[in-house]
């Protein structure tokens, strides 16, 4: 593992994909903290002003005179926050349903699979929608919503590693000296499949921050005065004549954000010598 933390620090890429995702949370948690103005605060007398580095609006307003330096970092934080939280429910039940099925096989391993691909074959965005659309619109939900349509894929990986560790020395010898199958399955099953775990939530960030935008950007998603990523490119997208900094202001966030993670991703595979089975 030292081994591959000193590639991993090596890399060019890997350490500008990091620094990138580093410096855009840190704008977000402590950007809004610099500019006098609120997220919901409207200016009246600055309606759809362009990016200048005279005045307080840094980066411009939008068309309500809301200053989207303070807009696009809190929805930045709120695209984070839903992506993190999101990520880490889809990685416990993940790991845990993966390693389950793959550690004790047989039977067990069908019936838990046949359901993983029941669920798999459900239009399961039409599923979150129907969430937002019967409990109504909140970060909350979203969180729920999206971690229970993440775990799928990372419940495969998990399983076809737990069904190559399970054949091993250290497991045999595990089993000979008494110990049960949740012992095993947390003690040296899940450890060894930390790596491919790791790289799979380094890039489950960036697809779950894009869901949400999409999810937003159709309306269903953060609901104003709260804005995210996926809101500001939503109302950037119907000004983007009159006023395009309104669209490219959050749609360069966005994309700097999911590059990094991805570079950050691949560069992590390359470190851990993760690679496709």
């Amino acid at each position: 593992m030292s081994d591959a933390w000193s590639r991993l620090r090596r890399s060019r890429r890997a350490t500008i994909a990091f620094a990138a995702i580093l410096v855009l949370v840190g704008l977000a948690i402590v950007g809004p903290w610099l500019n006098p103005n609120s997220y919901d605060a409207i200016d009246w007398s600055n309606i759809a002003i362009p990016p200048g580095l005279t005045g307080a609006h840094w980066w411009g307003t939008d068309r309500l005179g809301r200053d989207l330096f303070v807009r696009t970092l809190d929805g930045t934080r709120i695209s984070l926050a839903v992506a993190l939280v999101a990520t880490v429910v889809s990685l416990i039940v993940g790991i845990a349903y993966g390693a389950v099925a793959g550690f004790s096989g047989g039977r067990i391993d069908h019936a838990m699979m046949r359901v993983l691909e029941i669920m798999s074959g459900l239009p399961l965005i039409f599923f979150v929608i129907l969430l937002t659309v019967v409990f109504g619109r909140s970060v909350e939900l979203l969180f729920v919503a999206i971690g229970a349509i993440g775990w799928l894929t990372m419940a495969r990986i998990v399983r076809g590693q737990a069904m190559v560790i399970r054949g091993r020395e250290f497991i045999e010898a595990a089993v000979a000296g008494g110990a049960g199958p949740v012992r095993i399955i947390v003690r040296h099953v899940v450890p060894n499949v930390l790596g491919p775990v790791l790289v799979y939530a380094t890039l489950t960030v960036p697809q779950i921050i894009l869901f949400e935008s999409f999810l937003s950007f159709l309306g269903l998603g953060i609901q104003e005065p709260q804005a995210s990523l996926g809101t500001l490119i939503a109302a950037g997208a119907s000004e983007m004549e009159a006023a395009p900094w309104m669209l490219l202001v959050p749609g360069l966030i966005l994309a700097i954000l999911l590059v990094a993670f991805n570079v950050l991703g691949d560069a992590l595979a390359e470190a851990l010598d993760v690679r496709e089975r």
